[in-house]
């Protein structure tokens, strides 16, 4: 069976024509004694509908993976709730940011539906910069290794950046301790 492997309004690259362009439609084709489709093309608006294997989406930039070795990425899930015409403020008509940080596509971050709708904007930003997030400790962790090198060679402005990175990164290792229960402030071990 296929799965869609674009979202509607994400941004492509088609490749035989040469040129970026955004996902109008998805086509599902059924067939007969089939629950599901058993293939998926995609509207572009350029005049035929394209497979996904001619299709390459968008790459913001390097790929960088988390400590699990996993990329974080964005992702659009379908709203269940309003209809796109219900919803043409959003970015997004009909869609709502998802940020995996699982191979599996699931785990990561997810953001309510009424949440989304008060203010879309503030929340594609902040999914941005939660998927971002890997890429940006790795620009932290260049930064302290370039500065570790020759650290008074450096301009102040930059030692005291460098500073902050290292102080945000030990925060990120950080374990917190377990929280104590308030009903085993009473106990007595025996």
């Amino acid at each position: 069976m296929a799965k869609a492997v674009f979202q509607r309004n994400q941004k492509v690259w088609v490749e035989s024509v040469g040129a970026w362009s955004v996902i109008e439609r998805i086509v599902p084709i059924w067939a007969r004694g089939f629950d599901e489709p058993v293939r998926v093309t995609y509207d572009v608006g350029l005049g035929r509908e394209f497979h996904a294997h001619e299709l390459r989406a968008e790459q913001d930039g390097p790929e960088v993976l988390d400590q699990a070795g996993v990329p974080w990425r964005l992702l659009r899930a379908r709203n269940k709730w309003q209809t796109p015409e219900d919803c043409r403020h959003h970015p997004y008509p009909g869609t709502y940011p998802v940020v995996v940080t699982d191979a599996n596509d699931w785990g990561g971050w997810r953001v309510p539906g009424a949440e989304y709708d008060r203010d879309p904007h503030k929340i594609e930003g902040q999914a941005r910069l939660i998927a971002s997030a890997p890429r940006l400790l790795a620009l932290a962790r260049a930064l302290t290794e370039f500065i570790s090198d020759a650290p008074d060679d450096a301009p102040a402005e930059i030692r005291r950046l460098a500073e902050e990175a290292v102080k945000i990164e030990r925060y990120l290792a950080e374990v917190p301790a377990p929280l104590k229960d308030p009903k085993d402030e009473g106990t007595v071990a025996a």
